[in-house]
């Protein structure tokens, strides 16, 4: 009888393990020193709220799932039924196939081929690598079509509560403005600073009561170039080609047994609905290659 998520594929490095899944390359359990890190789900369940799951290639929504691109006019499948949108790219519900593994490190891979809405050949590859820095992420996309497309990446780990309730979790986000999203959760073109209002986690602070369902810009980041986000005792880092990361607390997930078990911390390339707007798209030329790294890491006692 086959998994909900197909083949699992487990990785492990000293005291840390993770498991990777064959139905849309996520990422469903990474373990530390024997506790969760990431709030996953179990072998027999499926990944419920994108859990784990790689976004692409685009992460969020496009609103009414029409774009324009070199001039063409593209009409992606709905499938946010009651938001009208076309959310988190076409490779969450697609079986990938194994490209390699070690013991410390997989790498599973898919191609999307040219379709309604998304009429280009793109290559994909997801590496889950665990070492003693912690887990690293690896996300490349190649065009291996004829013409130039549009691309976004973006990954959708909840992390889990440090045996703590997400209330009083303490959060830092190392960014001085969000964007200003609608209800449908769209953008509405405003950008506000952060500072001295509800959503100021610049400075570590639990998130109490917070319906956090908000992208944030203008990431400040280290001399390595990676932002790091601090949740609980979990350090979420991205490297420079993510400019956006979106956080969600859970609240509006349609289980209540999942609403704010933890907290979704996703690393992007570029905003919700960037297709449309054209903001942050990476647009590859044929042959063309791009590369992106996040990661996790338990931060020292």
């Amino acid at each position: 009888m086959l998994l909900p998520t197909g083949r699992q594929y487990r990785i492990a490095y000293d005291r840390q393990a993770a498991i990777a899944v064959e139905f849309g390359a996520g990422l469903r359990e990474y373990i530390v020193d024997g506790r969760r890190v990431l709030d996953g789900y179990a072998e027999g369940e499926t990944a419920t709220g994108s859990r784990g799951l790689p976004l692409l290639p685009w992460p969020n929504r496009i609103g009414g799932g029409r774009y324009r691109f070199a001039g063409d006019e593209l009409q992606l499948p709905i499938n946010d039924v009651g938001g009208g949108t076309a959310v988190h790219g076409l490779t969450r519900w697609v079986p990938w196939s194994l490209v390699a593994q070690t013991p410390s490190r997989v790498t599973l891979g898919t191609t999307i081929y040219p379709q309604p809405g998304y009429p280009f050949t793109l290559t994909l590859a997801v590496s889950y690598d665990l070492s003693a820095a912690g887990l690293m992420v690896e996300t490349t996309a190649r065009n291996d079509g004829p013409r130039p497309l549009p691309y976004g990446a973006g990954h959708h780990p909840y992390f889990a509560t440090a045996g703590d309730a997400l209330d009083r979790t303490p959060l830092r986000v190392p960014a001085t403005r969000r964007l200003i999203l609608a209800a449908d959760g769209l953008p509405t073109g405003q950008v506000e600073a952060v500072e001295r209002t509800p959503y100021d986690f610049l400075t570590a602070r639990p998130i109490g009561e917070m319906r956090l369902n908000d992208c944030y810009v203008d990431l400040i980041r280290d001399a390595d170039g990676r932002v790091r986000v601090c949740f609980g005792d979990t350090v979420v880092w991205a490297d420079e080609t993510c400019t956006h990361v979106m956080l969600f607390s859970g609240d509006t997930l349609p289980d209540p047994a999942e609403r704010r078990r933890g907290l979704a911390v996703e690393p992007m390339t570029c905003p919700p609905d960037a297709f449309r707007s054209g903001h942050g798209v990476i647009v590859l030329a044929p042959g063309e290659a791009v590369t992106t790294r996040w990661g996790a890491a338990r931060s020292a006692p």
